[in-house]
């Protein structure tokens, strides 16, 4: 028997529960490698460090996609013009390039004057290195949500918002702002692709752990005739593990739930389970 029921190790429950794993089923086979398809990181010290060294498991850590920049004429075929909009609304330090980029590109000087609304204070103080950081242009979502902006927007009706977006995005955060009379133009600067699997790299994971659907997409890009078998497929985000599902995968660890905040808890209460 290749696998076993989530509630044989758990106990009997039937909807999973707060008090079960957030899996369907468990590999008898023991997870020994783990491909974590996000940059390594750059500390020394974090759960991943932490799992290896507490489970014996190896971590590999390889991007299953990359972002590139769109061209200053696909650009222009969006028909959105810089110099038109007072503030930019950016959700990642690579927004905030691809924005300076493209004022770059189509040769459009960005002002003193420019507005900035950001995510997050990382995505703001990030601004310096191609401005004189002003709070006074800048503002930040206190709880790296864009819903804590509104106070500081509505305060300014005259502003005309530009949001930096990539070619993959869902539309609940233009849906708020339209909810909250906030007009945004939201503007495409950059797409992310498959990451070409390299030639001279075993693909032989015990696990494979995905954060977004792109990332599901290059799975299946650079793998189209692969089985999944006996490998454990654990997914962070709801669209994620909807793009697992609706590819024909088995997802046996879903994150972020009540009780696993973060994808590592998850995998690292998998391996306690797997290993007790």
């Amino acid at each position: 028997m290749l696998f076993r029921s989530v509630f044989n190790l758990f106990g009997d429950c039937p909807n999973g529960g707060n008090n079960a794993l957030d899996t369907t089923y468990i590999t008898m086979k023991k997870v020994k490698k783990i491909l974590i398809s996000q940059p390594r990181p750059l500390s020394d010290r974090n759960p991943y460090a932490d799992m290896t060294s507490e489970y014996g498991v190896e971590c590999d850590f390889y991007q299953l996609i990359k972002v590139e920049g769109i061209s200053a004429r696909e650009f222009r075929e969006q028909h959105v013009y810089l110099e038109e909009y007072t503030a930019v609304i950016v959700n990642s330090r690579l927004g905030i390039d691809h924005y300076f980029r493209m004022a770059e590109e189509t040769r459009f000087s960005v002002p003193e004057t420019m507005h900035y609304y950001c995510i997050s204070e990382a995505v703001g103080n990030y601004l310096q290195k191609y401005i004189h950081y002003r709070k006074r242009k800048v503002f930040v979502a206190e709880n790296n949500r864009f819903e804590d902006l509104l106070p500081a927007m509505h305060r300014r009706p005259q502003e005309k918002y530009l949001m930096v977006m990539s070619d993959v995005h869902n539309e609940e955060t233009l849906n708020m702002f339209a909810e909250n009379n906030i007009v945004v133009k939201p503007a495409i600067m950059y797409r992310t692709v498959a990451n070409e699997w390299p030639k001279d790299k075993t693909f032989d994971y015990d696990m494979i752990v995905l954060f977004t659907p792109s990332g599901v997409a290059a799975l299946k890009k650079n793998f189209p005739a692969w089985e999944q078998g006996d490998t454990v497929l654990a997914g962070f985000g709801a669209n994620t593990v909807a793009a697992l599902e609706e590819a024909g995968f088995r997802v046996d660890i879903k994150a972020p739930s009540e009780k696993y905040p973060s994808i590592t808890t998850a995998i690292k209460d998998f391996l306690e389970k797997q290993q007790g």
